[in-house]
């Protein structure tokens, strides 16, 4: 079976059913979550340099940084299980 990959933002594909989260970066919490996956290894930017506007979180704990709204990422995932 094909495992379904999901568009990010900027060329970069995620494979959908890893992703167990997707949040808005703005609060305390998940700053510090940014934080916290850069020091240990497991933060993925997906931003091209970018302004951070969603954080993923994969079933293996990888954090991944979007430039893309949250949103427009949710609704990518809506639109490919529809396709699918």
């Amino acid at each position: 079976m094909a495992q379904r990959l999901v568009h990010i933002g900027f060329g970069n594909m995620v494979v959908a059913d890893r992703v167990i989260s997707i949040i808005h970066p703005s609060s305390a919490p998940m700053k510090r979550l940014k934080e916290e996956a850069k020091e240990t290894g497991r933060l993925i930017d997906a931003t091209q340099g970018r302004k951070t506007r969603a954080i993923l979180v994969t079933d293996s704990n990888h954090v991944i940084l979007s430039a893309i709204q949250p949103e427009t990422i949710v609704h990518r995932f809506d639109e490919d299980e529809c396709d699918g």
